[in-house]
Parts: structure tokens; sequence; C-alpha cells
């Protein structure tokens, strides 16, 4: 049975293993989170980027909140949602959670988590998908919303309005 990923998930996955741009992630999910009526699972693959962008840029208890609350949402997951290790994952932010909870005390450099795939027909989208997608140079070192997003947010009004004509 073929499982249809949604694009913006791709995308997500796109930005989160192979450019480590944590804002984009954070752009291409929350869309999909709210397209998807608030997917729990979605939300926290959300704030796991979201913890890692902070914490890069120096904001440890931003980084240690968003993370313990990703953490909190991924656990409620199964092993292996969305084609994703979401139990190893699990493990890992729950690793980050703690040295970030003990930073004053022992102090760590920042490093990347990877979210593995373990469904090939994602894998396959999502390298697929890699060729299409490029980059952003520079990546976004300050939460501040660029052209993509101000693109993003006019197809989600589009929608909103296409949503209420067809309600009424």
């Amino acid at each position: 049975m073929a499982v249809n990923y949604p694009p913006l998930y791709i995308a997500y996955l796109v930005y989160f293993n192979r450019d480590r741009d944590y804002f984009e992630c954070h752009e291409v999910l929350e869309e999909l989170w709210l397209e998807t009526g608030r997917n729990p699972l979605y939300k926290g693959l959300l704030q796991l980027a979201v913890g890692l962008f902070h914490f890069r840029n120096g904001n440890v208890r931003g980084a240690g909140m968003m993370l313990e609350s990703a953490l909190q949402k991924l656990k409620a997951a199964e092993e292996e949602a969305l084609g994703i290790d979401t139990g190893r994952l699990v493990s890992e932010t729950a690793h980050y959670t703690e040295l970030l909870a003990a930073y004053e005390q022992t102090p760590f450099g920042f490093y990347d988590l990877t979210i593995r795939i373990t469904a090939p027909e994602l894998q396959r989208e999502v390298d697929q998908a890699s060729a299409r997608i490029f980059p952003n140079i520079p990546q976004q070192v300050k939460p501040q919303r660029g052209a993509k997003h101000k693109e993003r947010e006019i197809i989600l009004a589009s929608r909103r309005k296409e949503d209420s004509g067809r309600n009424e």
C-alpha cells in the first residue's frame, strides 16, 4: 500500500536532515500543522526544530523549553510514525533535553539531530524533493519572516477563503 506523504512534511525532512535549516523547518511544518487540524506529532516535530534553532543561536532556556515540549508530544507517537524512527528521535531528544537542563554546570556545544527515515517510499520522496528544494543561503539566524513566509500566508488566506465559501 502506497502512502502519500504531504509535500510540506517532505520539505521539512529535507530542511531538517540535509540543510539543518531549523527556521525553515518551522515555517513549512507550521503550515502543515495548521492545515491538518493541529496534529500533535507535527507540533512536536515543529518544536524540535525550534528548540534546535534556539540553542544554535545561544538561547539555552528557550531551547530547553521547546525541546521538553517537543519531547512530550513525540513520546505519544508510535515507534515508527510518519515513516520515521520516532522511538530513536524521542531518545535523542530526551538526551538533548537532559544536557540542556544541566547546561549551567556542564556546558556543551550545539550539535544537530538527524531524523532517521524508516519508510523506503518516504526516503525516495525526500531524495526526489532534495533536487527541487534549494537551500536558503544564508539561513535565517533570527526569527524574522521572509519572502517564503509571505507566499505561504497568501496561500493559507486563499485556502481559508475557499473553505469559507464552501461552508456558506
